[in-house]
């Protein structure tokens, strides 16, 4: 778990945030809540989940700040950062613990890329598992590693997460029944991807977009079951029971955070390992040239929590749900949908967000409702000149479930500054 410390430096010259306490859309609470939104649509149920977050003031003592993909999400919306005092709330991390980007250059050029994509969309995808069968039970999960772990992997694991996983499991048991190892270095389903990519100077780009995978999903639902359980009578005091916290000084707050953090290395690990296999299959395409990589992958967290210290005195821990660390001169990835633009940026270090900005376009509309709104017909228009899958159990993925992502990188101009535009060229879903 890192911890940001006291040098926090305010983008100068930047553009106030609006206080939401000023809406009348939001019913907002004790606690200030900053929003970046711009033009960009918010559903009511998203501003109904932040009236009740910003009624938490027992333990968030500073404004909550709300990113332009703001929408609903399980237990608190997508697109918040919460600094939470002496506690933390589950909910507010979330089940993909740890799920974020990475994003390498190569010195490939579009030049360098055949005319036809389909068969480096299958060699990614036989490379890296991905989707999930049988709702993801063991060796029938087609997301998983069904016949034997790779050698790489299985070093990842033995070296960097074996030794403090073990500790988790005599800790909380449970989290020892769930894909673990045979997910490292895996996908996942949903609006996790894999994409080639083309910059604005037509320089190729390898992305992609996971997170903890199985595990990560067992412990978050562990600590947020727990987390209402500790609180027992209190939990009727609170605007809605996924926001029930763990204290500071518990045995499930200490059990939480080492397993947070466990979970969020695993994160980073794993999409190290899926960039290492999509280069692989890269090189391994006919008719594409030997090509080798340019500088260090960005590789960052946007559900995760971390510890840091606001006002040069106060320690907080600081949640980010749907949003991404954006401090002076880091580099970041915000991706927009299977059909759409996404961008490498570099921080502003914008203290009144905590040094965040967005975590990508957020949803429009709910899965469900993107399936009966919109066609596969819709779905082939919005993804013309992407190779990628066209068909129904992707539709939920459309382009048009999402927000424009030129909107929401307008309301952020003060967070960030852009750094390449990516238009993707491949693009492969779970």
């Amino acid at each position: 778990m890192r911890r940001l410390g006291r040098g926090w430096k305010p983008h100068q010259g930047r553009q106030p945030s609006t206080l939401l306490r000023n809406d009348p859309q939001y019913a907002v609470g004790d606690v200030d809540v900053r929003g970046w939104l711009g033009r960009v649509e918010v559903e009511r149920a998203a501003k109904e989940q932040i009236g009740k977050l910003s009624q938490m003031s027992s333990v968030i003592r500073y404004p909550i700040a709300v990113m332009p993909d703001l929408h609903f999400g399980n237990g608190t919306t997508v697109g918040t950062v919460i600094p939470i005092s002496q506690a933390v709330i589950p909910s507010a991390v979330g089940v993909d613990i740890g799920c974020g980007m990475l994003a390498v250059e190569t010195t490939l050029t579009e030049k360098d890329l055949p005319g036809q994509l389909a068969e480096l969309r299958l060699n990614i995808e036989a490379a890296v598992p991905h989707g999930r069968t049988h709702n993801g039970r063991d060796t029938v999960d087609a997301g998983c590693w069904r016949n034997s772990i790779p050698d790489d992997v299985a070093q990842v694991w033995k070296a960097e997460l074996e030794p403090r996983f073990k500790k988790l499991c005599v800790m909380r048991p449970d989290i020892e029944r769930s894909n673990h190892i045979n997910h490292l270095g895996t996908l996942g389903t949903g609006n996790h991807f894999i994409e080639v990519c083309l910059d604005e100077r037509g320089h190729v780009w390898v992305m992609l977009h996971s997170g903890s995978r199985g595990v990560g999903s067992r412990i978050g639902g562990i600590f947020i079951e727990l987390a209402k359980q500790e609180m027992r009578n209190l939990i009727s005091t609170l605007p809605d029971q996924d926001l029930a916290y763990l204290k500071e000084g518990t045995k499930g707050f200490d059990e939480y955070v080492f397993a947070v953090g466990w979970a969020q290395d695993y994160a980073r690990l794993n999409r190290e390992l899926m960039a290492k296999k999509v280069i692989e299959a890269l090189r391994t395409t006919p008719s594409i040239p030997p090509f080798s990589i340019v500088g260090s992958a960005v590789n960052c967290h946007h559900n995760y929590v971390e510890q840091c210290v606001l006002s040069g005195k106060d320690t907080v821990w600081l949640t980010r749900k749907g949003a991404t660390s954006a401090k002076l001169g880091e580099l970041a990835v915000i991706p927009g949908s299977m059909g759409a633009k996404s961008y490498i940026v570099r921080g502003k270090g914008n203290a009144e967000s905590y040094c965040s900005c967005s975590h990508g376009a957020g949803r429009k509309y709910s899965r469900g409702e993107a399936v009966r709104r919109f066609t596969l017909e819709d779905h082939e228009r919005s993804t013309m000149g992407v190779e990628c899958r066209k068909d129904a159990d992707v539709l939920d993925e459309t382009p048009l479930a999402y927000k424009d992502i030129d909107l929401v990188m307008e309301a952020q101009e003060d967070l960030v500054e852009i750094v390449h535009t990516l238009k993707q060229v491949v693009c492969v879903k779970g």
